[in-house]
């Protein structure tokens, strides 16, 4: 249990550090937050902007922290021969995965605290289901972190860091977050749905209230929660890609 947690502390060093891997978990969900509640840029059909932009940017901070700063750093690793030779030590390669999770988890709850309270600021007006909020972030990190780890495990670090970056933007753009589903046109708004992203905003939103059911998107939340992880596991290889 030591290694486990000397490891978790030097991840949560190492992401202190890297100033882009801070800008997307923390300062990118927070502005938008805040930039999309103060303009009149979504519909009028969505109700107050807020009461949307809020679980809307948990589930965008979710997928942050574990798929963007998560992948795009474990694939730097991995690039330079570093995940190798530490999934070689005593440590052993589930504690280091382990100590990823952790670390990952702990950032996530920073960043959920920190827009909820930049919301409440705001104006929002929550129902809080606890219960669902914490079982979406669970299934939401299950997801995004497999999504992220398979990108790490196949791809150059290079590579891996525009193809993590170019799939935030599609996520964020077309996949439900910066842009109700329903808002979109009928082909993205299915397919948008169906994204983890879309199906993790509206658990958030369900989360927060009363009156939205949450069924199908857990369910859809719940397979990509499966099917991520099990991509990962079968497709991540620790050494450098050649």
């Amino acid at each position: 249990m030591k290694a486990l947690w000397a490891q978790t502390r030097n991840e949560v060093r190492l992401s202190l550090r890297q100033g882009e891997q801070l800008l997307v978990a923390l300062a990118i969900p927070v502005l938008l937050l805040v930039f999309l509640s103060q303009v009149d840029v979504l519909p009028r059909a969505t109700g107050r902007p807020i009461d949307f932009l809020a679980p809307a940017t948990m589930a965008l901070a979710v997928m942050s922290a574990s798929m963007v700063s998560l992948g795009i750093g474990t694939g730097f690793e991995r690039h330079y021969g570093v995940l190798k030779r530490l999934g070689a030590t005593p440590l052993g390669r589930g504690r280091l995965l382990g100590a990823k999770i952790i670390a990952t988890i702990a950032t996530e709850v920073i960043q959920l605290l920190l827009l909820g309270a930049v919301a409440l600021v705001l104006g929002w007006q929550p129902n809080w289901c606890i219960g669902l909020i914490v079982l979406g972030a669970l299934a939401g990190t299950a997801a995004f972190a497999g999504l992220g780890l398979l990108l790490a495990g196949r791809l150059s670090g290079p590579t891996n860091l525009a193809a993590c970056n170019a799939l935030y933007l599609i996520l964020l753009l077309f996949g439900g977050v910066a842009v109700p589903a329903s808002e979109l046109p009928a082909p993205l708004a299915a397919l948008a749905t169906a994204l983890p992203s879309g199906a993790l905003v509206d658990v958030m939103r369900a989360a927060t209230t009363s009156t939205l059911p949450a069924g199908r998107a857990t369910a859809i939340l719940a397979v990509w929660a499966v099917l991520g992880p099990i991509a990962a596991a079968f497709g991540f290889r620790w050494s450098p890609a050649k």
